[in-house]
């Protein structure tokens, strides 16, 4: 079979906006277009690929499937019209990081290895471990770095990853009743953890607030909405650090794990290198 890439483009787009109408718009064309080229690709696959719903449109589970291969399709055409257009762009790395990681020292170390490596494209991508790990698994990622339990997946290198239980300075939680919460989404790391330590104290608790983000989980409990555990890298001016004087259980088992496929080629693995030394030398 011929998979034209016009075809997996309209897929990638669409699954990208959740909408048909927005990814009309991306790809300069119209609904009915880019709709009668999604019947194409599913007829030619065999396969319902979108889920079409009220409000938006998500991939089926052989959607996702395809989705990955798609984006590697389209990169791979990506890379060769680069380089024979004489732009020089000889490889591409897709590096995810958390979202801790995406500045400071990392963006730092980014930086200096473009400027070794002239015909290397980055393609950076930051959040939630989870995320980035299901991406990885899908072929979409070369490089990551995530947070894990420790020990819970095999790793080329991993590191202690300390965790703080976090109030605020100005507008302290703790003590109320029921304990407010501020954490990442229903399978997020470290919301099992709170749960699960509040309710051995024989405390009462609701999750307050809810982000993806860090910073929205940094800005929420500075700004009294709850308390959270976060990495002690994460930690800010505007928290308060809980000790064992709050009765709250230290956590541990966390770890960075850093993770590339076994085939990578040399400008890949130099990278990983500069991650690992990075994080040996201490906190991004």
């Amino acid at each position: 079979m011929h998979y034209e890439l016009d075809l997996l483009r309209a897929l990638v787009t669409v699954a990208d906006c959740g909408s048909f109408t927005v990814a009309a718009a991306r790809l300069h064309s119209t609904q009915s277009t880019v709709s009668q080229k999604l019947r194409r690709l599913e007829d030619l696959a065999g396969h319902r690929l979108l889920d079409r719903g009220v409000r938006d449109v998500r991939p089926t589970d052989i959607g996702e499937t395809v989705l990955g291969y798609a984006r590697r399709m389209l990169a791979l055409n990506e890379q060769l019209g680069e380089l024979l257009s004489g732009e020089g762009v000889a490889t591409v790395i897709r590096l995810g990081v958390p979202e801790d990681f995406a500045a400071g020292r990392t963006t730092g170390m980014l930086a200096e290895f473009s400027r070794t490596h002239p015909q290397v494209k980055l393609e950076v991508s930051s959040g939630l471990s989870r995320a980035l790990t299901e991406a990885y698994d899908r072929g979409e990622l070369d490089v990551i770095l995530v947070k894990q339990r420790r020990g819970s997946r095999e790793a080329v290198a991993c590191w202690p990853e300390p965790m703080c239980w976090v109030d605020s300075i100005s507008t302290p939680s703790l003590l109320l009743n029921p304990v407010p919460l501020v954490a990442f989404p229903p399978r997020g790391m470290y919301r099992e953890d709170m749960i699960d330590a509040i309710e051995a104290l024989g405390r009462r608790w609701r999750i307050s607030f809810t982000s993806s983000s860090l910073g929205g989980i940094q800005s929420a409990v500075a700004d009294g909405l709850g308390i959270s555990l976060l990495p002690a890298r994460a930690v800010t001016a505007a928290h308060k650090v809980l000790g064992q004087e709050s009765g709250l259980p230290p956590i541990e088992g966390v770890e960075l794990a850093l993770l590339h496929r076994a085939a990578l080629d040399p400008q890949a693995r130099a990278l990983a290198g500069l991650l690992i030394r990075m994080l040996e030398q201490g906190a991004a």
